[in-house]
C-alpha cells in the first residue's frame, strides 16, 4: 500500500479571502484532498456559494463572513469554527487588494487601505488563530499568498509591492518564530495568474503582453495550478519546511532574456 503523505483527511482549514480568485481555487483544492474547508471573505452571498462547493465535494464547512480589517471580526470567526470543528490546523491568508497609482502621487488612505489589508489584516488572523494552531500537536500550518511583487518592481503599484515584500518578511519570521510551537509557516508565490483582481491590468495591455514575454511558459496560470503547493505546505509532505516561499510562476523570476 503506498503512503499518501499530502492527505488532509480530517484536517481543518480556514481560508480567509476564500471566496474569490487563487483564495477561491485554494480553499476547493483543500476540500478535494480531505480537508474539512472554512471559506471566508466580507460578502456573504459568495461565502454561501463557495461553502455550497466544499459540501458538494463531500467536505464539512461553515459560512462566516469576516473583515479582516476588524481584529473582533476575525476573532469571532475563530469562535465559530473552534466551536463547531474543535480545532483548526490550516490558515490560508489569501486576501488582497491592489491599485495602480504614480507614486510620486498616491493617496495616504489609498496607500493604508492596501497595506492594512494585505498585510496588517494577514498579521491579525496569524495573531488571531495562533493559539489554536499551536494546539494541532505539530500539524499547524501557515500559508500565506505572496506575490512575485514580493521580490520584483512592477510600475505603478508601490503600495501592494510593499505589501506583499511585507509578506514575506512576516512569512518568515514566523517561520523561525512560532516553529519551536509546531507551526509551519510558508508562502506560495504566485507568477502572473488572471484573476477578477488584476484583469484590467492585464487584459489587451501592453503590460500583460510584457509579463508574457517575461514568462518563459509564455502565458498566464491557470489558479488551478496553485493547489499542489497550497497541499504540499498544509501537508505532513512539509513537516520539516518553514518560513519557505514556493514559486509557482512559470519561470518569471529564474528568466532573464527571453527573446
Amino acid at each position: 500500500m503506498v503512503e499518501n503523505v499530502t492527505d488532509l483527511t480530517d484536517r481543518i482549514a480556514v481560508v480567509v479571502g476564500g471566496t474569490s480568485g487563487i483564495g477561491r481555487t485554494l480553499a476547493a483544492g483543500l476540500a478535494r484532498s480531505g480537508a474539512n474547508v472554512v471559506p471566508t471573505g466580507r460578502r456573504t452571498e459568495l461565502v454561501e456559494e463557495v461553502c455550497a462547493e466544499i459540501k458538494s465535494a463531500g467536505r464539512e464547512t461553515l459560512a462566516q463572513t469576516v473583515n479582516v480589517g476588524d481584529r473582533a471580526s476575525i476573532d469571532e470567526l475563530r469562535e465559530r469554527v473552534l466551536k463547531k470543528f474543535g480545532a483548526v490546523h490550516i490558515l490560508v491568508n489569501a486576501a488582497g487588494i491592489t491599485a495602480r497609482s504614480a507614486t510620486a502621487k498616491v493617496a495616504e488612505d489609498e496607500w493604508q487601505k492596501i497595506i492594512d489589508t494585505n498585510l496588517t489584516g494577514m498579521l491579525r488572523a496569524c495573531q488571531s488563530f495562533y493559539p489554536t494552531l499551536k494546539e494541532a500537536q505539530g500539524r499547524g500550518r501557515i500559508i500565506n499568498v505572496a506575490s512575485l511583487a514580493s521580490f520584483v518592481a512592477f510600475h505603478q503599484v508601490a503600495a501592494y509591492g510593499v505589501s506583499k515584500a511585507g509578506v514575506m518578511a512576516l512569512t518568515q519570521s514566523l517561520g523561525s518564530e512560532w516553529a519551536r510551537d509546531g507551526i509551519n509557516t510558508n508562502a506560495i508565490v504566485p507568477g502572473v495568474f488572471r484573476t477578477d483582481l488584476n484583469a484590467a491590468l492585464l487584459d489587451g495591455t501592453e503590460r500583460g503582453r510584457e509579463l508574457l514575454t517575461r514568462t518563459p511558459m509564455r502565458r498566464f496560470g491557470r489558479t488551478e495550478e496553485l493547489i499542489g503547493a497550497a497541499v504540499f505546505l498544509a501537508s505532513d509532505a512539509a513537516s520539516f519546511i518553514t518560513g519557505q516561499a514556493i514559486v509557482v510562476d512559470g519561470g518569471f523570476l529564474a528568466s532573464g532574456v527571453n527573446s
